[in-house]
């Protein structure tokens, strides 16, 4: 098949990177020397200008939220294949993907919402987790190229549904995330080697994905490699909070980590990665963060 991927991210360049192995592919990045760069390490053909993105059997969007989407539809529209297949694996808002499919629909190319869990590890290697929201028989025609760097692809319900899934999976993680931080950076106050504390929590009750893969290292080894900014985390919690509210569900849990995402980003920035909320509780509670 002939796909095009748009969106060269921290996830999108190495989910890309895994297509050109089975099928022919075309990558475009608003930044054109990442696309350049994608082509030489990964054998993929860098698309000069994002018009020619449109003449694929499928087009992946990777991008940091729905209205970039819908910009890159809105350009594409006159050069669209009737018949292609339009797989958004950003992390988006559900409403605004069922305006986009229906709007794609009267050209009559099916738009499935494929955002993807697994980080930049699980893209790297192929181990993602798919949550697609969209038509059946769509899904089906799109799966061996999901299947290039997913190991799990479930379809969740109709156009929006991945988007939803995944707001509300964000949102647990961050619940995970930042109960877990407090606890840790509590024990470590309390003078107990943190090392040892995992090694039994992970053995307990209070073990989560947090306490066993994603804290040890920052807090242990005070590593803070870029996964995944802390600003589209907050995007994503936003999008949950607002699914919540508007089905009329009592949410106290999920309000309150969307105002402390927001806190904490205002005191790190814009540009800092998601496990840093560690260095966010430590300095609101007068601990050196170094």
């Amino acid at each position: 098949m002939r796909v095009s991927f748009i969106g060269l991210g921290a996830i999108g360049y190495p989910m890309a990177g895994h297509l050109p192995k089975r099928h022919q592919t075309v990558v475009w990045n608003r930044t054109a020397s990442r696309a350049q760069q994608h082509a030489k390490e990964h054998g993929s053909q860098m698309a000069k200008t994002l018009e020619e993105t449109a003449d694929a059997e499928i087009i992946f969007t990777c991008l940091p939220t729905s209205a970039e989407v819908a910009e890159i539809v809105d350009k594409l529209k006159p050069k669209l294949r009737r018949g292609a297949l339009w797989v958004d694996c950003t992390s988006g808002d559900p409403t605004a993907s069922r305006e986009i499919a229906s709007q794609l629909q009267t050209l009559g190319v099916a738009f499935l919402d494929a955002p993807v869990s697994g980080g930049v590890p699980g893209a790297i290697n192929g181990q993602l987790t798919v949550m697609v929201g969209g038509d059946e028989n769509a899904l089906e025609q799109v799966r061996p190229a999901l299947e290039c760097f997913a190991a799990k692809i479930v379809r969740v319900g109709d156009v929006g549904a991945g988007h939803t899934v995944k707001a509300i999976s964000n949102t647990l993680m961050a619940v995970n995330v930042w109960a877990s931080s407090e606890g840790l950076v509590t024990l470590a106050q309390q003078g107990v080697d943190l090392s040892l504390a995992l090694d039994a929590i992970n053995a307990s009750s209070g073990r989560s994905n947090a306490t066993e893969r994603l804290l040890p290292s920052p807090l242990l080894k005070r590593e803070f490699p870029p996964r995944f900014k802390l600003a589209l985390l907050a995007k994503d919690v936003k999008i949950a909070t607002s699914l919540t509210r508007a089905s009329g569900i009592s949410s106290p849990v999920f309000a309150l980590i969307s105002e402390l995402l927001n806190a904490s980003k205002a005191t790190l920035g814009t540009e800092a990665d998601y496990l840093e909320i560690v260095k966010a509780i430590e300095r609101w509670s007068g601990i050196n963060d170094a």
